[in-house]
């Protein structure tokens, strides 16, 4: 067509193109600045600890006590981790502990949600009541408990034993209470269109209500593993057969014995907290999800 002319548009390179309000950089203004350092001191005052744990288990043990104190021994050693190997069986409170704690887990989490779904989903005469004893266990310190309970243990016969440990540490009140606020969140809709199918009440929550709450799941299977793995008291009271002791009791009884020694005992919590920093290191995205899903992340 005469007396037009086409105009052919060259799309701008993309370091020229404005940036949307979504993929733009935030700006460093004061305020983030200084979250940026409170968190630094945070991660600081976290990690202090740990590091003078490692420092001090690669000192000779003499250099642990020897002043003033300095982050590097004379020399570089690995001579407490080979002590603590050789002192002890190891490996037997190792799997212990990883027997106990993956047992613990899968039994809380499977009891607590069968729990959490009946309070939520079923009404039967007492509901209230038998909810708010659930929610009186959380103000009870589990310390006072141990005589019952280990006096229950002692009529089972069940006193050195794997299910000696495990089943008193599976009712868990807090995460009853954590997995009621999440189920109270997921739409019923979704079980009454399953029921119009014909699908029972087991059916539906194996295979929609688990499902959906895989995100709270895993941060109360975490929870639960993190805190049975550190469990002192109670494997403590209820074994007394060194193969059956978990690794918190087994190092204890080893320090025990041998006295007090700074290097193999820091060489001891850094063999024990290795696998709970591998767990949180791996699951720490479902950890902070499943938080947030309880609704309990404000509070």
């Amino acid at each position: 067509m005469s007396g037009s002319a086409t105009v052919t548009t060259r799309p701008a390179p993309r370091s020229e193109r404005p940036a949307d309000a979504g993929g733009r950089r935030p700006r460093w203004t004061r305020g983030r600045i200084v979250l940026l350092v409170v968190a630094l001191l945070l991660t600081a005052a976290w990690l202090l600890p740990l590091a003078w744990a490692v420092a001090t288990s690669l000192k000779p043990e003499g250099d642990t006590t020897r002043t003033p104190l300095s982050w590097i021994g004379s020399r570089v050693t690995l001579d407490a981790y080979s002590k603590v190997w050789e002192s002890g069986d190891l490996m037997v409170w190792l799997m212990n502990s990883a027997y106990i704690s993956v047992m613990t887990t899968l039994l809380t989490v499977v009891t607590c949600a069968m729990a959490a779904y009946g309070f939520t989903r079923t009404d039967f005469r007492g509901r209230r009541l038998l909810y708010g004893l659930v929610l009186a266990g959380i103000m009870v310190p589990p310390q006072v408990l141990i005589a019952p309970l280990f006096r229950e243990m002692v009529q089972l016969g069940l006193v050195d034993t794997y299910w000696g440990v495990i089943l008193p540490q599976v009712a868990v009140p807090a995460m009853v209470f954590i997995l009621v606020k999440f189920f109270e969140g997921v739409p019923r809709e979704l079980e009454e269109a399953a029921f119009v199918d014909g699908a029972g009440r087991w059916r539906v929550f194996w295979t929609i209500v688990i499902p959906l709450s895989r995100p709270v799941l895993a941060a109360v299977a975490i929870f639960t593993f993190i805190s049975t793995w550190n469990n002192f008291l109670w494997p403590f009271l209820v074994t007394t057969d060194p193969g059956g002791m978990t690794l918190p009791v087994g190092l204890v009884s080893v320090q025990s014995t041998f006295g007090v020694r700074y290097a193999q005992i820091m060489a001891s919590l850094v063999i024990a907290g290795t696998p709970l920093l591998i767990v949180f290191a791996f699951f720490q995205r479902q950890i902070v999800r499943g938080i947030a899903h309880t609704g309990l992340a404000g509070q």
